[in-house]
């Protein structure tokens, strides 16, 4: 299977496609399979990377607290053991976190990135459902906790949906092959609550998009806003009546958006 070693852990990670390379970098809770309704689509189009983050999936999860740094450093690790010089980038949530970082600290590995439903600091609120989401993954069942999460992601338009609603409710009672522990959830929290780049993001020099859901209750839009509004000449793009998995809610026009932005970029 395919691992390598970088920044002292085990990082699994599965390609699809060919062309010129894409890495993707998933949110928390979430492995790299999660990718599949986009990768699907984008590997005709371009090599994709999908690692699964420390702490979720079949990489290694070590315990305590990780940063959103340390994260960017294991892709970077990634890209370097692939003889990968620069990339495209698409992050979700957390994975737009740790794609900052990667610009940041690894400047000349970026060539362009997609942003989705990121942050580059937390506030009380975000920090305090951060916290309740590990509190949640300690007491509740795992049909419970996947309840929680898609109350946080999913939008009123997708819950008062018949069919899709339908769809929530076979997901929850879905066992992922890979369970992620407790302890690698509080790690991963961990890194979101104490992700703090805002002041940093008049440095970055690569095109980007950030793109989300106006309805997002997890990171709400604001949080989208300032990211755009702080990187030279980044681009932002709000669904309209959409929560957090606006990518998931309206998957086409997702995916040929990002495909043609990613084209020009």
């Amino acid at each position: 299977m395919p691992f390598v070693q970088t920044n002292g852990i085990q990082l699994y990670y599965e390609e699809r496609g060919s062309g010129e390379p894409l890495l993707l970098i998933m949110g928390i809770t979430a492995d790299g399979s999660v990718w599949e309704p986009h990768v699907s689509d984008w590997e005709k189009y371009y090599r994709c990377l999908l690692p699964d983050n420390r702490g979720v999936g079949k990489s290694d999860k070590p315990s305590g607290s990780y940063t959103t740094a340390e994260m960017a450093d294991d892709h970077a690790g990634l890209l370097d053991q692939l003889g990968l010089a620069k990339v495209r980038v698409v992050g979700v949530s957390m994975g737009g976190a740790i794609a900052l970082q990667l610009a940041l600290r690894h400047p000349d590995k970026v060539s362009s990135m997609v942003l989705m439903c990121p942050w580059a600091r937390c506030d009380a609120m975000a920090k305090g459902i951060f916290e309740h989401m590990v509190d949640c993954k300690a007491r509740f069942t795992p049909e419970e906790f996947s309840l929680y999460i898609q109350l946080l992601i999913f939008s009123k338009q997708s819950w008062d949906n018949d069919e899709k609603r339908a769809g929530l409710e076979e997901g929850r009672k879905q066992d992922p092959p890979y369970p992620q522990p407790l302890h690698g959830l509080a790690g991963q929290a961990a890194a979101c609550i104490n992700h703090q780049v805002l002041d940093q993001l008049g440095t970055i020099q690569v095109p980007t998009l950030v793109i989300g859901g106006q309805e997002d209750i997890f990171t709400p839009p604001w949080m989208g806003q300032e990211i755009a509004e702080a990187i030279p000449g980044a681009e932002l793009f709000l669904y309209e009546k959409l929560g957090h998995a606006f990518h998931f809610e309206a998957t086409e026009d997702f995916n040929a958006r990002v495909k043609d932005w990613l084209q020009k970029h």
